[in-house]
């Protein structure tokens, strides 16, 4: 069992790291090998909306995206972190999801039954916003998203000051262990 976690922050190690770190500690813990993909420091455009991906697998424009799209298809679970900007995903996000999104779901829903789930990391606002915003693209794409015991967001500003959410931190905890957990539900089948 394999996980890849994209996270789209800017900040190298910042607290959206920090937390996706955390979930992938948990995992591997569970005997889940991990992964962390950092979006920071990578090429990703925009899509353009050209139509390439409904004639082949692949994108037509020429950035670092393919590989990563590679990644998430050879996993069997998927975590995307991002943190709030103005209610929303950082744009690095937003433009991850609506390309390895399109090539996926116009060539047969190549992430279908894939294990997943969002994390999203706030200052003060817009956590529900961007955790939902994660969580239609892999409702989207026919993906398989266990609960937790609130929705995956922690609030934090400064680096590191997100360990000072203690339920946000649970939530997310409680969240790696339901991906574990359903992940070894589903190898058994």
């Amino acid at each position: 069992m394999r996980a890849v976690a994209f996270v789209g922050s800017p900040r190298v190690e910042g607290n959206t790291e920090l937390l996706t770190n955390m979930v992938l500690e948990i995992m591997a813990a569970g005997g889940v090998e991990t992964e962390l993909v950092r979006l920071a420091g990578r090429e990703i455009l925009p899509c353009i909306a050209c139509g390439g991906c409904t004639l082949e697998e692949a994108c037509p424009l020429d950035d670092g995206l393919l590989p990563l799209y590679h990644k998430a298809k050879a996993a069997d679970a998927i975590i995307l972190a991002s943190p709030v900007y103005f209610s929303s995903v950082s744009g690095k996000m937003k433009a991850f999801m609506d390309r390895v999104g399109y090539i996926s779901y116009e060539n047969g829903y190549t992430l279908k039954r894939k294990v997943g789930g969002p994390l999203a990391v706030a200052g003060r606002n817009g956590g529900n916003f961007t955790n939902s915003q994660l969580l239609l693209w892999f409702m989207i794409l026919g993906m398989v998203v266990p609960g937790s015991t609130d929705w995956n967001c922690a609030f934090g500003n400064e680096i590191g000051e997100v360990w000072d959410d203690r339920e946000g931190v649970n939530n997310i905890r409680v969240f790696a262990e339901n991906l574990v957990w359903l992940m070894k539900k589903l190898a058994k089948e």
